[in-house]
């Protein structure tokens, strides 16, 4: 029974720590009190949790195991307001921190304000620690408890990026007529235009 406690105590610290280490821990993208404020006010409950992983995908499996943690009484499916934060030792790749935000984007709602931060902490030889903080659910998804049941991993939907239009040059604006614009005199005179 007292190991139950002691796997209930690491949960907890883990907990903390993670948002602690989030807000405190200066990283290459950080993530400080008002991000945390901003996804957080007024958005309800939030789950967090915590994931670790080495070897081969270890930040897909670590971004897995924290949308999946036992601090997770539901899932983050549908969350509309999502803080996670990557953190890895000096081998962490800028594609694996992509791999992550792709499995974590996936679980939750498209319309999402999602924030995100990352950390290179010489301590994670090889490993990577995800921290996710979900806020903004829907009730229906919300009051439904997860299942508890295996999953087999599953690559992440891309989501394709729309190429924007393009903006007209400056050089093709329009002339108009000043006579129909209020100019204020002083820049009537710089511009040679006159009273």
């Amino acid at each position: 029974m007292q190991e139950a406690f002691v796997e209930a105590d690491k949960v907890l610290m883990q907990g903390v720590q993670g948002i602690s280490d989030i807000i405190t821990v200066p990283g290459l993208i950080n993530v400080d009190f008002a991000d945390v404020k901003a996804v957080m006010q007024t958005a309800g409950s939030a789950l967090m949790g915590v994931g670790r992983a080495t070897g081969e995908g270890r930040a897909v499996e670590a971004a897995r195991n924290a949308i999946n943690s036992p601090l997770l009484e539901t899932t983050i499916d549908g969350a509309s307001g999502v803080i996670f934060n990557v953190t890895g030792g000096p081998d962490l790749t800028l594609h694996e921190v992509q791999e992550a935000a792709n499995v974590i984007y996936s679980a939750v709602s498209d319309e999402a304000n999602i924030i995100f931060g990352a950390v290179l902490d010489d301590r994670l030889h090889g490993e990577v620690l995800i921290t996710v903080i979900a806020t903004g659910f829907d009730m229906l998804v919300q009051s439904q408890p997860r299942a508890h049941k295996a999953q087999q991993p599953q690559p992440a939907p891309r989501r394709e990026v729309q190429p924007q239009p393009q903006a007209q040059p400056a050089n093709e604006v329009k002339k108009v007529a000043s006579d129909i614009l209020d100019i204020p005199e002083f820049l009537k005179a710089r511009n040679g235009q006159g009273r």
